[in-house]
């Protein structure tokens, strides 16, 4: 069974498709991905050069695709950083595509607009688009904190708020909610927490916050695609969010111990095959 990723890509380094093709992979799953930008190398670096690509080349590239005639195949569409609002359009139609192909299908969406520090960092229309239509569209939703508080227009800092913003979405669509990078004001700083909320109520997961500076970019994008990877797997929500966050904790130990800027991903591949669920998911 195969995976549509729709996402960024890099040549050098981890971020959007670069982080969530091998995790994926060496899960087990065939992934089919189309890059809406292709990079030399994410942003974070103060520099990069290559392309945003319009939704024209990728409808042309989803057109081969589909002539393959394999669409059933296909589990699921995850999507990260559109690049244009006409781009999440081209995911939309991928997404009722697939669907039509194979009814049972799921939809993750990574909704990547911003984060704190930064505020929003994608083209005009791209958060109203995502806020419009591709979480209502959704059966996953993976944002981060500042994602998840633009989308629901709460404000989250404590796990009350979190329970409401979550719900606040579910409403809109997506019936599992993972909320990433998450810190209440309740929780030390050498901390960091995932959210989740679905139909089997709220649970949160707490790792040690490694003192890792700059901070790593891709680690959403990573999360995303180990959690609909695990969710696909074993369709237990908790769990999945149990076999995530230790993969995700162990690439971390991994790109810190050897000082990288960079997910160590391939060093790490082992602890991403093989989780070992060593954070418990706590009812909220």
């Amino acid at each position: 069974m195969a995976l549509l990723s729709i996402q960024s890509h890099v040549a050098y380094g981890h971020v959007g498709n670069s982080a969530a093709v091998f995790p994926i992979q060496r899960l087990g799953r065939e992934v089919w991905p189309i890059h809406t930008v292709q990079f030399s190398n994410h942003k974070g670096y103060g520099s990069w050069e290559g392309d945003v690509f319009g939704a024209d080349r990728l409808e042309a590239v989803w057109r081969g695709v589909k002539a393959r005639g394999r669409l059933a195949d296909c589990e699921a569409v995850l999507s990260g950083y559109l690049g244009s609002a006409e781009v999440g359009s081209f995911v939309m139609g991928a997404v009722r595509d697939v669907k039509a192909a194979r009814p049972d299908a799921v939809y993750a969406c990574d909704p990547v607009m911003g984060d704190y520090g930064r505020g929003f960092y994608v083209s005009k229309g791209v958060a109203e688009f995502t806020i419009r239509e591709a979480i209502p569209a959704s059966d996953i939703a993976t944002p981060n904190q500042f994602e998840a508080e633009s989308i629901s227009g709460r404000v989250i800092t404590s796990l009350g708020d979190a329970k409401a913003a979550c719900d606040a979405i579910r409403e809109m669509g997506p019936s599992t909610v993972l909320v990433t990078s998450f810190g209440p004001k309740e929780q030390g700083i050498g901390s960091i927490s995932l959210f989740l909320a679905s139909e089997e109520g709220c649970r949160i997961l707490t790792t040690p916050r490694l003192p890792i500076e700059p901070p790593l970019n891709g680690a959403g994008d990573l999360t995303a695609a180990l959690f609909l990877t695990h969710y696909l797997e074993h369709r237990e929500p908790v769990l999945a969010l149990e076999l995530t966050a230790d993969s995700v904790f162990s690439v971390f130990e991994r790109s810190f111990a050897e000082a990288s800027r960079e997910l160590c991903l391939v060093a790490a591949q082992e602890e991403i095959a093989h989780p070992r669920r060593r954070f418990p998911a706590k009812k909220v």
